[in-house]
């Protein structure tokens, strides 16, 4: 008996492409911050990175070796607990920056921008880098590292991302001391911390907002059916009255993300124009095709 494999739909295809080019759009910026403003600045990092060099700085040891090993722990981690796909994009998502990085450097190999002022160059740093994961972490990938332990921690319990990265970041940066016995490098890696978490956060709440649409048109049946498809959401139909003309009418009630709002209004605007349509911002959606109950 021969097993029927489903073909990926169009849509789906077209969704995993722009996830894939969104990370690697975020490990671009991921390596712009930290080749360009960070490494020639001598300011310290979090994550694993931050971790090698400290197991460097002590032994000796390779860096390339201890990254290898904790990634390899946390892969497999990402693997039973966040799922084949994440983890998947999270692979890609370090080949991309390694391949990245590697080409930054070759061409700003004669650059220096804001060598005399270190605090500039944390914040600027900081700011793509924060940028990059959070783009990452919208496409559901990541850059590996303790953004594993982030997303594991924030798939069960209400603590945003930027905070968990920014607890185990700084234990990191503030055991950086015990080697490096410089309290300047310490201070800018906590500034860079902070804004990397804050710019992080802005990103992927940004990302998530969402929206309500309720709508009123005589061609409900045939915009209800087009926002089913693309951008594949659910349609409630409401029995409503109007209170001035006494006429029964159907109205929509729709849940969307914002950046899906546009898709919704040109699509009613192509059906009929003369459709009554009010959309507002809500606070939180939870459940199928957003985001999960979490409760501390």
């Amino acid at each position: 008996m021969k097993m029927k494999i489903s073909k990926p739909s169009k849509q789906g295809v077209i969704r995993e492409t722009k996830d894939y080019l969104m990370i690697a759009l975020g490990m671009i910026l991921y390596g712009i911050g930290w080749t360009l403003f960070l490494l020639p600045n001598d300011i310290t990092t979090g994550g694993v990175p931050g971790i090698a060099s400290i197991v460097y700085f002590a032994t000796g040891f390779p860096v390339q070796y201890t990254y290898f090993a904790i990634n390899a722990v946390l892969l497999m981690v990402s693997l039973k607990v966040l799922g084949f796909r994440f983890s998947l994009k999270t692979i890609f998502g370090v080949f991309t920056l390694t391949f990245f990085l590697s080409v930054i450097q070759k061409l700003t190999a004669n650059v220096t921008l804001l060598h005399d002022q270190p605090f500039m160059a944390c914040v600027l740093g900081a700011s793509f880098c924060g940028s990059g994961i959070g783009i990452a972490f919208s496409a559901n990938g990541s850059t590996g590292g303790t953004d594993i332990i982030a997303a594991v921690i924030n798939k069960y319990r209400d603590i945003t991302l930027g905070r968990v990265m920014l607890i185990c970041d700084l234990i990191i940066i503030s055991s950086s001391y015990f080697v490096l016995k410089d309290w300047e490098k310490v201070v800018y890696g906590y500034v860079t911390l902070y804004v990397c978490s804050f710019v992080l956060d802005q990103v992927v709440n940004s990302a998530r907002q969402s929206v309500q649409f309720f709508i009123i048109s005589n061609k409900y049946e045939e915009i209800g059916k087009r926002i089913n498809e693309y951008p594949h959401r659910g349609v409630t139909i409401i029995n409503a009255t109007g209170f001035y003309t006494g006429r029964e009418v159907k109205m929509m009630f729709v849940l969307a993300k914002k950046r899906e709002s546009p898709i919704i209004f040109r699509l009613i605007k192509d059906i009929d124009p003369n459709a009554f349509v009010s959309q507002s911002a809500v606070i939180g959606v939870y459940g199928e095709g957003f985001d999960h109950i979490k409760v501390k």
